[in-house]
């Protein structure tokens, strides 16, 4: 079964490492993992920069993703701009993203002060 949840600073370095792993599988491009374990860190360090959230299988991080946050004037409220997703090799195509959007879309529209979620998507994405 899958769970998601807003992920915690414990998480910090399983998000760290999905980070890295993403920037190898996308753009074959090698993150420094200490530069990026900082800047996982400083979004847990200021709620202004973002929130995680993480999908659990198994008693163990499976997926994770970012949201982070613009203000539209059109709307005079937040948009939630989903990034930084990754899923592990054996979850994809067991709807992981799917169940981590859902989880966003419900605290969304829990949300007085957000309008919607942003998403861009890589088309040659097939995984």
């Amino acid at each position: 079964m899958i769970v998601v949840k807003e992920a915690r600073i414990e998480d910090a370095e399983v998000i760290s490492n999905f980070q890295v792993a993403m920037a190898m599988e996308t753009e074959s491009f090698a993150l420094e993992k200490d530069k990026v374990s900082k800047g996982v860190k400083a979004v847990f360090d200021d709620k202004t920069k973002g929130r995680y959230f993480v999908a659990t299988a198994e008693g163990r991080v499976i997926g994770s993703l970012m949201i982070t946050y613009e203000w539209s004037d059109w709307r005079n409220q937040w948009v939630w701009w989903i990034q930084s997703v990754y899923v592990e090799k054996e979850y994809r195509g067991k709807k992981v993203f799917t169940k981590m959007y859902q989880t966003i879309k419900d605290s969304v529209e829990k949300e007085d002060t957000v309008a919607g979620i942003r998403l861009y998507v890589d088309l040659t994405n097939l995984h």
